[in-house]
């Protein structure tokens, strides 16, 4: 059988057809770009306005993630290391960063910016952290004795930036554990917990009072060298008879 021969195009046909051909290839190309996933966006040129908007919106942990342990610039590059830590609040204070992340940023970080946002983390490993910062601000630490998880108080009640007030109302506070109290009725007597020798009484003999404290912490307390501490577990002793 022979196969009909199909009549050759004219160039004018011909170059329609290549331009028909174009034309497609063109539209293909369009429409698929159309579909393709966005480009990440160029932080280096994001505002920092624009970047910390992101950062602090961002559902994506593994993003978050990677930034909140991403090594900080050096500090002789103010601008970056500025931008970094900035930035770093905006990771602290967004949920979908995962709790590891959150942690290490408690543990490791000293800026206020960062650590305030940690402070009031809804997960009490994460405020535990804060509290136990040896670089918190006495004023951010201070916050945290009064928590309401009973182990985050007493991570910032031996935190050694905790401030003299703070340790005496912590030592009037019945709701923390014998232990903390028994912590707090050594200063001013043990060597390692020196001060003033005012302030130290004054925190022993608000552990005296505190009906929380431990009969061996009040048993040792009856023998202490300021007359007011000693009086005062007389006056529990008495009240309790």
């Amino acid at each position: 059988m022979t196969e009909t021969s199909q009549p050759e195009q004219t160039p004018a046909e011909q170059t329609q057809t290549e331009q028909t051909m174009t034309d497609q290839a063109a539209a293909d190309q369009s429409q698929s770009d159309q579909t393709a996933t966005p480009a990440a966006p160029d932080e280096a040129h994001e505002t920092l306005t624009a970047s910390y908007e992101r950062l602090r919106h961002s559902v994506d942990p593994e993003e978050l993630g990677e930034f909140a342990r991403r090594p900080l610039p050096d500090p002789s590059d103010a601008a970056a290391f500025s931008r970094a830590t900035a930035l770093l609040e905006a990771v602290a204070g967004n949920l979908h960063t995962a709790v590891a992340d959150r942690l290490y940023l408690a543990e490791h970080m000293p800026f206020p910016n960062i650590l305030v946002k940690l402070s009031v983390d809804p997960e009490m490993a994460v405020r535990k952290a804060v509290a136990q910062n040896t670089d918190d601000k006495n004023w951010l630490v201070g916050r945290l004795t009064k928590d309401d998880e009973l182990e985050v108080r007493a991570a910032a009640l031996v935190n050694p930036r905790t401030s003299w007030k703070m340790r005496m109302e912590g030592a009037q506070d019945e709701r923390n554990d014998p232990e903390t109290l028994d912590y707090l009725s050594r200063f001013g007597v043990s060597e390692d917990q020196p001060g003033p020798a005012v302030l130290t009484a004054m925190i022993r003999r608000a552990v005296a009072l505190n009906p929380s404290a431990s009969e061996e912490t009040i048993e040792r307390l009856s023998q202490d060298a300021d007359i007011q501490v000693r009086h005062a577990v007389e006056k529990r002793r008495a009240s309790a008879a």
